[in-house]
C-alpha cells in the first residue's frame, strides 16, 4: 500500500481529528498528496497539533455544512481519493445538540457527495460512518451489512441517514453498473466503531476519560455503564480497512463498493469496567467508581460481523484486546513523560505505525 499511495492526492474530510489525524500521518509517511478539510481543532491537547500536521499538508479550514466552499474546494484541489470523516461524533453530544448532529453528520456528507458528483477526479471514496448506524435491537449475533438501519439516540440516527444518502448517491449517480460509461467513481461505506488509540481527549469517551483522571486531574475514574459491551479496537485497525478500500476502489474492482464493517474479533467484545479495571492495572494507579446515568440511553450490546471485509478484501484485525489496550496506554505514557517533546511524541507514533503495518503485512 505505501507505493500505491505515494504521490496520490488525497482529500481528508475532518483530518484535525483523532481519526483523522491518524489517517493524515500513516499517509504523510507513505508520501501521499494530503490535502486537509475541516474545523480547526478546539481540544487542547489535540493529536493533530501534537504531530503538527498543519504546516505537513494543504489545510482548508471550513464548515462541513458550507456547500459552496466544499465544492469550491473540490473544484480547485482535484482529489484523486477522498476519506470522509468529518462529523459530530460523540453520543452524548448529539442529546445535547441535535440540530448540529443532523446537520454536520447528514447534510455534511451529502455536500461531499454532491460536490464529489460536480467534478472528475475523484475515483474512490471512503464514506466513514460508524457501527452504531444498525437498528441496535442487543441482539447477541453480530450485524452483517444486509441488515436494517436505525438509531435511537440522534448521533446514532443522523449516521445512519448519512450512510443512507451515500447507498442513495451510490444507486443514483455512482452506480457501479455505470462505471467508466457515466461515471469513473467508486464509493464505499466504512462502518467501525469504539476506536481507542493515543492522542484522543475527546470529551465523554472512556479512554480520555480514564487518561484526563489518572494524568490530569488525579481522581477517581466515574463510569456510568460498567455492563456495557463494546467491540474495543484501535484506531489502526479500522484504518487499514479504510485504506484497503480506498485502493481497491481506485484499480476499479466494482465489487467493493458498498457497505463494510471493521471490527474486533471476539475476544475484544470487553465490558466497559474490565476495560476500565485492565487499564488501571497497566497503568498502576487510579481508582475505579460506578455512577450510573440512565438519562440518556446509551446501547448495552453492540456487535458486527465482520466475515465480509475478511473473505472479500483480505481485511484481518491484527491486535488483540491486550495488545490494544497496552498500544494506546503506552502512547499517552510516553507523551505525559514529555509532553513537550513533540518530535519524539510524532517518531513513538511512527513506531506505533510502523509496527502495525509490519505486523499486518500490508506495508
Amino acid at each position: 500500500m505505501q507505493n500505491f499511495f505515494q504521490n496520490k492526492k488525497i482529500l481528508i474530510t475532518g483530518h484535525t481529528g483523532f481519526k483523522g489525524s491518524w489517517l493524515t500521518q500513516i499517509l504523510l509517511n507513505w508520501k501521499a498528496k494530503i490535502v486537509g478539510l475541516s474545523l480547526a481543532s478546539i481540544e487542547n491537547p489535540n493529536l493533530f497539533s501534537i504531530l503538527k500536521l498543519k504546516g505537513k499538508i494543504k489545510n482548508h479550514f471550513v464548515d462541513i455544512r458550507d456547500f459552496p466552499k466544499i465544492k469550491n474546494i473540490l473544484q480547485k484541489e482535484k482529489p484523486e481519493i477522498v476519506f470522509h470523516l468529518a462529523a459530530q461524533s460523540l453520543v452524548r453530544e448529539g442529546y445535547n445538540d441535535p440540530l448540529k448532529t443532523y446537520s454536520t453528520n447528514v447534510l455534511g456528507t451529502v455536500n461531499l457527495l454532491q460536490a464529489i458528483n460536480n467534478i472528475n477526479t475523484v475515483k474512490s471514496a471512503v464514506i466513514i460512518t460508524t457501527d452504531k448506524v444498525y437498528e441496535n435491537k442487543e441482539y447477541i449475533y453480530p450485524y452483517r451489512e444486509i441488515d436494517a438501519l436505525g438509531g435511537y439516540d440522534p448521533y446514532s440516527a443522523s449516521k445512519a441517514a448519512a450512510d443512507i444518502a451515500t447507498q442513495s448517491y451510490i444507486q443514483s449517480f455512482f452506480n457501479p453498473k455505470e462505471f467508466n460509461k457515466k461515471h469513473n467513481t467508486l464509493i464505499a461505506v466504512a462502518r467501525a466503531g469504539n476506536v481507542i488509540g493515543g492522542g484522543d481527549w475527546a470529551p465523554d469517551r472512556l479512554i480520555p476519560d480514564i487518561i484526563r483522571a489518572i494524568y490530569i486531574k488525579e481522581k477517581t475514574i466515574i463510569i456510568r455503564n460498567p455492563r456495557a459491551i463494546r467491540p474495543w479496537q484501535h484506531v489502526l485497525e479500522p484504518l487499514e480497512g479504510y485504506l484497503m478500500l480506498a485502493k481497491g476502489l481506485w484499480e476499479k474492482q466494482t465489487q467493493l463498493v458498498g457497505a463494510w464493517n471493521f471490527g474486533p474479533d471476539d475476544a475484544s467484545f470487553v465490558y466497559v469496567q474490565d476495560l476500565v479495571k485492565t487499564s488501571l492495572k497497566i497503568i498502576r494507579k487510579g481508582k475505579l467508581k460506578i455512577q450510573r446515568d440512565q438519562k440518556k440511553h446509551e446501547a448495552q450490546l453492540l456487535k458486527l460481523d465482520t466475515t465480509k471485509a475478511k473473505t472479500i478484501l483480505g481485511w484481518q484485525p491484527r491486535l488483540t484486546f491486550l495488545e490494544c489496550l497496552q498500544f494506546t496506554l503506552d502512547w499517552y505514557k510516553n507523551y505525559y513523560q514529555k509532553p513537550k517533546r513533540l518530535a519524539e511524541i510524532t517518531k513513538f507514533t511512527n513506531q506505533q505505525i510502523q509496527y502495525f503495518f509490519q505486523k499486518s503485512k500490508t506495508l
